[in-house]
């Protein structure tokens, strides 16, 4: 049997399950690649809120690392919850180390819930330390906003933005219109170019989770060897379908439906 495309998630656990590492595994796994992981923090969390958050040691997130590329390797590197500024710095440095390729990096601030996932300092860290290194970025408005300084307002600002933070060093920015109005759009810059890729807005309260989807969608679409423009699109169309599939769970923000096109097979769809 072929080994499938392998995809390194360096992220937060998620108790719930909607978002972080739980919701990239399930997202690479649907999207028939190969998983592995390095876990940055365990948070106590559910569809409503973090109750609490426990960083783990940089020493042990490099140790992750190390394990997974030694033995597995990796075709593309998906990044989000990265907590501090120490963690950030080991990142950067194994990205480096190990010449890693199609990073894709999620900015991870703030969780659905409105609870913060990245200490205020460590900011400037993964702008000017992991930036640099990203294949991808893909800040939704207010993380374009908390790494600019300034609000981001319609499809201009939203170019705007794309621009500033594509001048940080990575190669693509994506800014997603998830919490504009209207039809979701979203802005993908590559340095000389826009691209819009716009679907509908649908209508749900299950969003936990769905910039990690999105992220690490993209992430298993390059590993996969899509081109960017492709790998972002296509991962564009997947949560859209996620969003439009799933179900409701908990009292508060519940999950996309990861395995929505596995469940329609097996007839378990809900």
């Amino acid at each position: 049997m072929r080994t499938p495309p392998r995809v390194l998630v360096i992220a937060g656990s998620d108790s719930g399950a909607g978002a972080g590492i739980q919701a990239d595994l399930k997202t690479i796994s649907a999207l028939g690649a190969y998983a592995t992981t390095a876990i940055t923090a365990i948070t106590a969390q559910n569809t409503l809120r973090v109750t609490a958050v426990f960083e783990l040691p940089p020493e042990m997130v490099a140790a992750q690392i190390d394990a997974v590329l030694a033995d597995i390797g990796t075709d593309a590197v998906k990044t989000g919850m990265l907590a501090n500024a120490e963690i950030i710095r080991v990142v950067a440095d194994k990205v480096r180390e190990y010449n890693l390729q199609n990073v894709v990096v999620d900015p991870v601030m703030v969780a659905k819930s409105g609870d913060p996932l990245l200490r205020p300092d460590a900011v400037a860290a993964l702008r000017d330390l992991l930036f640099p290194l990203a294949t991808v970025v893909t800040p939704n408005i207010p993380e374009a906003e908390a790494l600019l300084g300034e609000k981001v307002v319609g499809l201009e600002g939203m170019r705007r933005a794309a621009e500033r933070i594509r001048a940080l060093g990575p190669r693509y920015v994506v800014v997603k219109g998830g919490h504009g109005e209207g039809r979701a759009i979203d802005v993908l810059y590559d340095g000389q170019e826009f691209r819009e890729l716009h679907g509908p807005r649908i209508n749900t309260t299950s969003t936990h989770g769905t910039g990690c989807t999105f992220a690490s969608a993209i992430a298993a679409g390059l590993a996969a060897g899509y081109p960017v423009p492709e790998a972002v699109a296509r991962a564009k169309e997947y949560l859209t379908e996620a969003l439009r599939h799933a179900f409701p769970l908990g009292h508060g923000k519940g999950p996309v439906n990861h395995f929505y096109r596995l469940w329609a097979e097996t007839g378990r769809a809900l």
